[in-house]
């Protein structure tokens, strides 16, 4: 039974609201009308005990939508910010991060980077033409002399190193793809745009000048927050790092400048454009970032690299088996939020008569009372079952053995709230095309749907794909993944049981548990053909998935659960950021040496997004 948002209750706060309730001839009106855009939700608070909102247990509105004084780079750079998670991710930045970048590889970026700032610089110097603003034009002279500054570094590294970029004199396809974007933009050429001629207004002049500052402001803004991100983790010791001087020059103070006046700029001369024109500002904005992720995966190497997760995998002989949890792992809100909401708006409204053949159901007002009772009695009991299976001290060393043992209290604990629920009688009732209908329209966090298509749909990847979750009816979890085409997944939860179609309050007891999910796991694996070798990956946010997360081989926990790193940590688990991990793997491999990742290790990776798991697991 997860009624919750950990470890504060959702579900009335959700639901219960009489803002939420209004009369409706179609209840599933009232979940349309809940689905926002994904860029509403984030996985990243780090409040240890959150309280959802009235309106619907949502986290923070991202600026995109809720601030409308924000300028327009920085609502772009949120935007499009997982297209920055995918450069960082790149064989190239991870084996620059890590200090083992071959220094042909390094010398061959460098020659590539010339090329392109040179194109960078001749952008500028046509933007500034185009200016029609005193400030602006000298805002636009002034980072184009940045440009060439940066340029000089490029020749120190040269002589520091004793490159000869006579021999790196051609040009990679990326890196002419992106100069060509970046100077046909700055010369009024863009598709779908006429061009300004040579009796340009000042205005339309101007509006050039914008759309060359919208293909430029991502790549600043992109290697000032990679710059930032490498030098976070260079110890403040560290000098022996090769690349350091690259690293401190993009997370320097001058450069985080740079990138905050383009922004600027792109934002003064976009004030008095209209939304199709900021529309196409967008457009160049986000063809740039995608241009600059080019750019990063067409970087020369002749090594072996950590990442993407795939990209040693070999169909004959391997096999990838992705495990995920569904709630708030997969979802914005629980799903026993979204089936108490149907219940509750598709009960009588009053005790009356219902008919002889249909099950009897409570009226909304003793269902919204019963599942008070329920969900007060289970957050109290929770959070006292958590205590209760803390040891008094941190353990030394990862105890997974004592882990279990706690574990299966509070899985004693799940199956008695769920057998509650069942005794209370407010599950019965539920329609299953309601259901299915809730599902279709449940949201997924941003990222996660593409995800799992991009695993379903690689051909050259021999991959399982398990949800394994305690919701208690899997037919809202199949419904929820086949509105976006993914049929083929495969569904360990509990189940409604139905007559005619219509839930008589029992649940088919699947996944109660922690321990039930770890069998469900197991069993899983069990049962997988021994004709290749398995490499397995859990996904899950919450207590209940910490014996599955740290059985599989690689064991990632998203989102920000602070009952489950307390648990975790008390029995020794640890917890590190993803990059990190990979930048530190990337640094100790020794040509030849084995990069296996091995479970029960006590080590489990963090990510803030689906993002993330995409990078890591399947790259660009």
């Amino acid at each position: 039974m997860r009624l919750f948002l950990d470890p504060k209750p959702i579900l009335f706060n959700f639901i219960i609201s009489s803002r939420l309730l209004p009369t409706r001839s179609d209840p599933l009106n009232l979940l349309n009308s809940l689905r926002l855009p994904s860029s509403h939700y984030s996985t990243n608070s780090t409040s240890k005990s959150p309280s959802p909102p009235p309106m619907a247990a949502i986290p923070k509105p991202s600026i995109t939508t809720v601030d409308n004084e924000e300028g327009i780079a920085r609502r772009f750079w949120i935007k499009f910010r997982k297209e920055s998670i995918f450069a960082m991710y790149t064989p190239f930045v991870v084996c620059l991060a890590s200090g083992n970048l071959k220094l042909d590889s390094f010398r061959h970026f460098i020659a590539q980077d010339v090329h392109f700032l040179r194109a960078f610089a001749q952008a500028y110097e046509l933007a500034e033409e185009c200016a029609d603003d005193d400030d602006a034009k000298l805002g636009i002279c002034q980072l184009r002399k940045s440009v060439l500054e940066e340029l000089k570094m490029h020749d120190s590294f040269v002589k520091e190193w004793g490159f000869d970029l006579s021999k790196e004199s051609s040009l990679n396809s990326a890196t002419v793809k992106y100069r060509d974007f970046l100077l046909a933009t700055a010369s009024g050429k863009i598709e779908g745009v006429k061009g300004p001629g040579k009796l340009a207004t000042p205005f339309e002049k101007t509006k050039v000048a914008a759309y060359t500052l919208g293909a430029m402001t991502p790549c600043m803004r992109l290697y000032a927050f990679l710059g930032k991100e490498l030098q976070a983790l260079l110890h403040p010791s560290e000098s022996t790092h090769p690349y350091k001087k690259w690293i401190d020059n993009y997370s320097s103070e001058g450069f985080q400048g740079s990138a905050l006046q383009t922004e600027d700029l792109l934002d003064k001369l976009s004030v008095s454009l209209t939304g199709e024109e900021l529309d196409i500002i967008e457009k160049l904005y986000y063809q740039a970032m995608k241009l600059e992720i080019e750019f990063f995966c067409a970087q020369l190497l002749d090594q072996y690299t950590i990442v993407p997760l795939t990209k040693g995998h070999d169909p004959a002989a391997d096999r990838l088996v992705i495990f995920s949890d569904f709630d708030l792992t997969c979802t914005v809100v629980d799903s026993s939020a979204i089936l108490a909401e149907i219940a509750i708006i598709t009960a009588p409204k009053f005790d009356q008569n219902q008919p002889e053949n249909q099950i009897i159901r409570m009226s909304s007002a003793d269902l919204r009372n019963t599942w008070g009772v329920l969900s007060k009695q289970y957050t109290e009991e929770y959070e006292q079952c958590i205590e209760n299976i803390l040891p008094s001290e941190k353990v030394e060393e990862f105890d997974y053995e004592g882990l279990c043992k706690a574990l299966e209290q509070l899985s004693d604990f799940e199956k008695r709230a769920n057998s509650r629920v069942i005794e209370s009688g407010v599950l019965k009732g539920l329609n299953l095309d309601d259901i299915k209908r809730a599902g279709e329209r449940l949201i997924l966090q941003d990222g996660c749907a593409s995800f799992f298509q991009n695993i379903v749909k690689n051909e050259s990847l021999i991959a399982d794909v398990h949800i394994l979750s305690y919701c208690w009816c899997g037919d809202l979890i199949r419904s929820a993944f086949s509105s976006g085409g993914l049929h083929v997944l495969n569904v360990h939860a509990n189940e409604f049981a139905f007559k005619e179609s219509i839930s008589n309050g029992e649940i088919v007891k699947n996944v109660e548990s922690p321990i039930d999910k770890l069998k469900a796991f197991l069993n899983i694996l069990e049962n997988c053909s021994n004709d290749r070798k398995n490499l397995t990956v859990y996904i899950g946010d919450s207590v209940g998935d910490l014996l599955c997360l740290l059985n599989a081989d690689v064991g990632i926990v998203i989102g920000s659960s602070s009952s489950l790193k307390r648990v975790g940590s008390q029995f020794g688990v640890s917890f590190v950021p993803l990059f990190r991990f990979l930048v530190k793997k990337q640094k100790e491999y020794v040509e030849g040496s084995s990069s296996r990742w091995k479970g029960l290790s006590g080590t489990l990776y963090t990510v803030s997004s689906w993002a993330e798991i995409h990078a890591f697991i399947l790259g660009w």
